[in-house]
């Protein structure tokens, strides 16, 4: 390995209280932006809460999969008395262990999961 060459990842950050059942990302989890990209969804809890910090380390490869299927899973789906769903920036991510009818994937496994971005680093 050559000791000159500086090894990065990107991160992008998004955060939610622990307790939530979801976290809010944007359009631009529907794209992979590589295997040095990752996707960190953090539970910061409340100041002088008892709840401990939760972080989900994902890749983009499979940030970008899931929520593709999951939005048109929801955009297909007839909402409140049959009408269509309206199309916005947002795009969510269920925090497990929550799961509802457009649940299609469980981030259970990129719980705390600092290995992707390490073996990324070592690469």
């Amino acid at each position: 390995m050559n000791k000159n060459i500086a090894f990065f990842v990107h991160i992008q950050v998004k955060t939610y209280r622990p307790g939530d059942v979801k976290c809010a990302v944007g359009r631009k989890a529907e794209k992979s932006y590589g295997k040095n990209f990752f996707w960190v969804l953090g539970g910061i809890p409340e100041h002088n809460s008892d709840q401990i910090f939760k972080y989900y380390i994902i890749p983009s490869s499979e940030m970008s999969k899931w929520i593709n299927k999951e939005h048109k899973n929801w955009m297909k789906t007839p909402g409140t008395k049959g009408r269509s769903h309206k199309d916005s920036g947002i795009r969510v991510v269920s925090i497990p262990p929550y799961k509802d009818k457009f649940t299609l994937w469980d981030i259970s496994k990129y719980e705390n999961n600092w290995s992707l971005i390490e073996s990324r680093l070592r690469d």
